[in-house]
């Protein structure tokens, strides 16, 4: 990767369109997970599972027909690297959170947006050169 690749016009297009996926399934994560935890009453852990897990996959299809345009049809394959890089990303979201709220003492919701900045990089410079290469 160089630098001209990360200011390049159609690589920041895939950027913006890669957030706008992810936005919406910030609303698909959080209905999942409310319809699970409150209307089926399961545990709030597992209706949070279950609600990260629709988020990527729904994420995984947007990107994959609309930020990507991929026609890759090996769908199992790439939905896989898909998914544990989003696996990763959670965890190092976690632990920025931990290092910045619990170590630092930051507020919780400044080490989630530093947090949030910092996975979103990560999950689209990783989906972009291994998932969608």
């Amino acid at each position: 990767m160089n630098f001209s690749t990360l200011i390049d016009k159609a690589f920041l297009f895939k950027f913006i369109k890669f957030c706008i996926v992810g936005f919406t399934g910030i609303f698909v994560d959080f209905g999942v997970t409310y319809f699970f935890k409150e209307i089926v009453k399961i545990q709030k852990y597992a209706a949070n599972a279950i609600g990260f897990s629709t988020a990527a996959t729904t994420n995984y299809f947007f990107n994959r027909l609309w930020t990507f345009h991929s026609h890759n049809p090996n769908i199992a394959g790439e939905f896989s690297r898909f998914f544990v890089i989003a696996l990763i990303g959670l965890g190092i979201n976690s632990l920025i959170i931990y290092i910045l709220n619990g170590k630092f003492k930051w507020n919780f919701y400044l080490a989630k947006l530093v947090a949030t900045i910092i996975v979103t990089l990560w999950n689209f410079l990783i989906n972009a050169y291994f998932t969608f290469a």
